[in-house]
């Protein structure tokens, strides 16, 4: 029953993430494998997995486009050093408010246990991305 009951939660994950990937099969695969992972480890029920994942989808897009801004923002180019500074600076700070908002709205689904794990699993799973990008 509990192996039933993670198979569809992770069904519902999939459901709600994968409309977004179709057009990019590599970064398919890598988001599969974030979710497959996000679900085990946060052993999410069949009611919080539907209430989660559009959330998480939708914290993960503004932190991935907020993300390119700020590597952007770093490359050499036509801003004077300050400018490039400031910017970075307010970037960061984006990054910061955003998981402020997103924490709370993520703690009226799921335990702050949970929401503990989803950070740590985050973590893992890019360190994890990483090494297998850099042969290890």
């Amino acid at each position: 029953m509990k192996s039933f009951t993670r198979l569809l939660v992770l069904f519902v994950g999939l459901m709600f993430t994968l409309p977004a990937l179709a057009q990019n099969p590599d970064r398919q695969k890598i988001e599969s494998a974030k979710i497959g992972l996000i679900t085990n480890r946060l052993n999410l029920t069949p009611e919080q997995a539907p209430q989660f994942w559009p959330i998480y989808n939708e914290y993960s897009d503004k932190r991935r486009d907020i993300s390119r801004q700020l590597r952007q923002s770093n490359k050499p180019g036509g801003n004077s050093a300050i400018s490039e500074l400031n910017e970075s600076v307010e970037l960061k700070q984006k990054l910061v408010d955003l998981e402020k908002e997103y924490n709370s709205r993520f703690l009226k689904v799921i335990s702050a246990q949970q929401l503990q794990e989803l950070h740590n699993t985050e973590r893992m799973f890019n360190k994890m991305l990483m090494d297998q990008l850099r042969g290890n």
